[in-house]
């Protein structure tokens, strides 16, 4: 399968600080990945610090000062990854409440709603098919601060809500769950993507409640407790405006049918 991806940003910066990207395909055994990154300030060319994350996450930092900033983006994939080891510390972080997953908060209301007898798969596709049903996706009507409980109260949200949500019922029902984020070829109107996986039987499953793009040409990018661990831009610094940013993902050929139903690994 071969699929390109892209992403450019045009930043306005007020003063002196230092900016984290996570836009960078995640380096995966398995995968041929031939990329480009670019990055300059008022002309000049910045090279940034490759830091590596866990799951082939990678974050590009550097420091810089006031100026328009542009960040340019490409990257051709091809092949599957092949699984990573799963880890009793990814197991155990992974059941664990974080800022925007407030798990403990929810385990009445998730004791209540769903089966605890339940298999982890059947617990996976019901929750994910749930909150798919219960939050409408509304561009706009959440805040960048916003986590699971108020997008249970608000009932809409963007992709990221709908996967803290779903990730903050399967942690309360004792599944482990984390936030992925991703480039979604199919994805409308195109953008950076956030999923979920669940651990079912053995491995990680995919599960997007929004179902606004297949699972199974996702590309990873970076993956975490949530939002606070994938977000592609962090700010330590001076003020930052975000004047312009275009997403695109491909695929060669059609678009894989998915019926919402099947087992999904993003591999």
């Amino acid at each position: 399968m071969k699929r390109d991806v892209s992403a450019q940003l045009d930043i306005a910066i007020s003063g002196p600080t230092i900016l984290e990207f996570q836009i960078a395909v995640a380096r995966q055994s398995g995968i041929e990945l031939t990329e480009s990154l670019v990055i300059d300030l008022d002309g000049r060319t910045i090279v940034p610090q490759e830091i590596l994350g866990p799951h082939g996450t990678r974050i590009h930092k550097f420091a810089v000062g006031t100026g328009a900033l542009q960040v340019r983006y490409s990257a051709t994939v091809l092949g599957t990854a092949v699984p990573e080891p799963i880890s009793d510390y990814d197991l155990a972080v992974y059941l664990r409440p974080s800022r925007f997953v407030e798990s403990d908060k929810l385990l009445g209301f998730a004791g209540a709603e769903f089966s605890s007898g339940a298999t982890h798969a059947d617990l996976a596709a019901t929750v994910s098919s749930w909150v798919g049903r219960r939050v409408r996706y509304v561009a706009g009507s959440s805040d960048p601060i916003d986590g699971a409980v108020e997008t249970l109260l608000a009932g809409a949200g963007v992709c990221r809500d709908f996967t803290h949500l779903l990730v903050a019922l399967l942690r309360a029902l004792k599944v482990p769950a984390r936030l992925v984020s991703v480039y979604a070829p199919g994805l409308f109107p195109m953008d950076f993507h956030a999923v979920a996986e669940a651990y079912v039987d053995g491995t990680w499953r995919v599960l997007d409640a929004t179902g606004l793009a297949p699972r199974s040409s996702l590309i990873r990018i970076a993956t975490g407790r949530d939002a606070s661990d994938a977000a592609f831009l962090d700010n330590h610094g001076g003020e930052v405006y975000v004047n312009n940013m275009r997403v695109g993902a491909t695929i060669d050929g059609y678009l894989p049918f998915d019926n919402g139903a099947d087992q999904v690994s993003l591999w």
